[in-house]
């Protein structure tokens, strides 16, 4: 065993200078690398957490438009934060980034502290975040492991550990402190990142021959790439069969509010009914409610995947009786009825429902009137 780590840790030494020298040679311009301040690191870290760079651009000029700084984020009422957030789901972590840019108003005066411990001492932030930030933003060697960095040193050395092993990752931390550049902390984190995210891709076959590692690479040199890293297998997903219900007045769409604990907290949803409802059972259902339905059509169904679990959903459009109140934001039985062109500005809807809420796009632009049933 000690044989095996001395072999790795020489091998870990090699890797700096070839791996600075290709990030130099082609990195991304991506925007929070342009103008790396903590806070634009943080944030844009926190977002690129399952989610994909290009994904991520739109999302993040948005919020720093709205919320450019460390004070606006402590401010900023939850609805319109969570509205900010809608379609990166994990929704916990942008409340969590409202809660620690508070605590970073009262206890550090609206700045980000530069110490590794003080950074993780946040909430929200974990040992990869307080890593990237520290390195990037303030220069301090401090290592960014994530399951991009974990794929690449697996393969690099043929390390057939379980990555997912929490011993794992925290042995990688301290064997990369070890080798960062003191000068370049931050270039060599983004440049870990980048090669994971551009050359040894956690999907398909890495692309070995554009790697400044090549020459180094055990499991290119013992054909192992396809089989690392190694991963315990995970518990298989629920699966969960649900009907959502677009339901439209003449003029407003029905919302619902989440509970304030579990999935997706506090958040607005398309009402719904558990299992895959026929008409009669829906139309049935929202008689219990006092609607009058007038109309329904069948939509598309749709899957959405959560960490643990899967909807399987069926949907319909239903046509209901104009309701007697014209105010805006008319509760009945739970549900809120609401102006159409107030789902794009007020109320944040999870991408689970992106399929639905195309339905709701179609209303506010008028399209929405063919191959619905009369009742």
């Amino acid at each position: 065993m000690k044989d095996q780590e001395r072999t790795i840790a020489r091998l870990t030494d090699r890797i700096v200078a070839p791996l600075l020298a290709w990030y130099d040679k082609g990195r991304r311009i991506l925007p929070w690398r342009e103008n790396p301040t903590p806070y634009h690191v943080w944030i844009s870290e926190i977002m690129l957490q399952q989610t994909r760079v290009e994904a991520v651009k739109p999302y993040y000029d948005r919020f720093l438009e709205a919320l450019p700084d460390i004070g606006s984020l402590a401010a900023v009422e939850e609805e319109k934060l969570l509205k900010l957030w809608e379609g990166l789901g994990y929704y916990n972590r942008a409340r969590n980034l409202k809660k620690a840019a508070q605590i970073l108003v009262s206890e550090y005066g609206g700045q980000m502290p530069d110490e590794f411990e003080r950074i993780i001492s946040l909430p929200g932030i974990g040992s990869y975040t307080a890593g990237a930030v520290a390195s990037i933003a303030f220069g301090k060697p401090s290592p960014a492991v994530d399951g991009n960095v974990l794929r690449i040193l697996s393969r690099l050395r043929a390390d057939d550990r379980d990555i997912l092993n929490p011993s794992v990752k925290k042995s990688v931390e301290e064997e990369l402190a070890d080798v960062m550049p003191a000068d370049r902390p931050g270039d060599f984190n983004q440049a870990l990142m980048e090669l994971g995210a551009m050359v040894c891709i956690p999907n398909g076959a890495p692309k070995c021959e554009g790697c400044p590692w090549k020459e180094l690479c055990r499991a290119r040199a013992e054909g192992l790439t396809d089989v690392l890293p190694q991963k315990a297998k995970k518990k298989p997903r629920s699966i969960e069969q649900k009907t959502i219900l677009v339901i439209q007045d003449a003029e407003r769409v029905a919302l619902r509010k989440r509970p304030e604990k579990g999935l997706l907290a506090g958040l607005y949803e398309f009402p719904s009914m558990e299992g895959h409802c026929e008409e009669e059972r829906v139309l049935a259902y929202l008689r219990e409610l006092g609607l009058s339905p007038l109309r329904i059509r069948e939509l598309p169904p749709a899957k959405h995947v959560f960490t643990h679990k899967e909807w399987h959903m069926k949907g319909y459009l239903v046509r209901v009786d104009e309701l007697a109140s014209k105010g805006d934001g008319q509760r009945m039985q739970g549900l809120l009825f609401v102006d159409p062109r107030q789902t794009r500005t007020d109320y944040p809807i999870p991408s689970a429902f992106s399929v639905y809420a195309e339905q709701v796009e179609m209303i506010r632009n008028g399209k929405n009137k063919k191959n619905i049933r009369n009742m």
